[in-house]
């Protein structure tokens, strides 16, 4: 099934026409005497009543499908109002830009983690008529499909990364990234349905509640983990730069001994979470 156009005419005129057909037609059956003249009035009105019946109204985005006995015939897109080929049934079809907002789904991520993911899908009506006759309901099918998709590319990713290397997509922090491939998945899908999807982001994104509480100490021991290793590499640098100089300066003669005492207090000095408590050598009385 495709979108076609189908003949349509100014529709005022139509109206106009069948008016003048009813008016004329009640006239002549009320006021005609002779047999013929009611028979007359009678056709007359018959044909204002079928011009009546090619009358359609289409509101801005919207698109009248017609169909004629069981048969499809054409769309028309147009605002206003128009006359069309008469006794054809006319169903409405949005053509505006939707929202539709999935429910909050339970489903497990790239490595098994049960997760609760929510997204929020902007679509909009491309063929009126695929989306009445080749979908049994389009609107039902894009709720259905969507969060099908959801689960789909939930499971394809891992909600968090917890190793070093930032060359893998997660849930939570390639969110732009995911909902690219959010949208091209949902279109394969609507496709069908004549139905464009322009958008489609997460919403809501956590860990079950039977793990939140685990996840959570995980992400906060790697956050511990990592800040103790800038600390750490830093201090390295600190240690080095003031050894390099003490030495470069010739303020003290250190040997390899005292360079390893010297690289420990240091450390210890600056890793250290609570404060040092310094001793001070003012030098040997032997």
């Amino acid at each position: 099934m495709r979108e076609k156009s189908i003949f349509k005419m100014n529709g005022f005129a139509a109206l106009i026409i069948a008016l003048v057909c009813i008016g004329i037609g009640i006239y002549l059956i009320v006021i005609g005497a002779a047999i013929p003249e009611k028979i007359s009035g009678g056709l007359v009105l018959l044909l204002g009543l079928i011009i009546a019946t090619s009358l359609t109204i289409v509101q801005p985005n919207e698109a009248k499908v017609l169909t004629f006995f069981g048969t499809y015939l054409g769309v028309i897109r147009d605002q206003g109002l128009w006359a069309t080929i008469p006794f054809t049934f006319k169903r409405s079809v949005s053509l505006r830009v939707t929202n539709f907002n999935s429910e909050k789904l339970k489903v497990n991520d790239l490595e098994g983690n049960p997760i609760e993911i929510a997204a929020v899908v902007v679509y909009k009506v491309r063929d009126a008529a695929k989306a009445l006759y080749d979908v049994e309901n389009y609107e039902k099918f894009i709720q259905i499909q969507s969060e099908t998709g959801i689960r789909h590319i939930a499971s394809r990713y891992a909600y968090d990364s917890f190793e070093s290397s930032g060359n893998t997509f997660t849930l939570r922090q390639n969110s732009d990234e995911v909902a690219d491939v959010l949208v091209q998945d949902l279109q394969k899908r609507l496709d069908v349905a004549g139905v464009d999807v322009i958008e489609a982001r997460i919403m809501h994104l956590a860990y079950s509640s039977e793990i939140a509480s685990a996840m959570l100490q995980r992400q906060q021991a790697q956050a511990v983990l990592s800040a103790r290793k800038v600390i750490v590499d830093g201090a390295v640098g600190l240690v080095k730069a003031a050894i390099d100089q003490l030495t470069e300066q010739d303020i003290v003669e250190l040997d390899e001994e005292k360079k390893a005492q010297m690289v420990n207090n240091l450390m210890v000095a600056i890793v250290s979470e609570k404060g040092t408590q310094p001793i001070i050598n003012t030098g040997s009385i032997y």
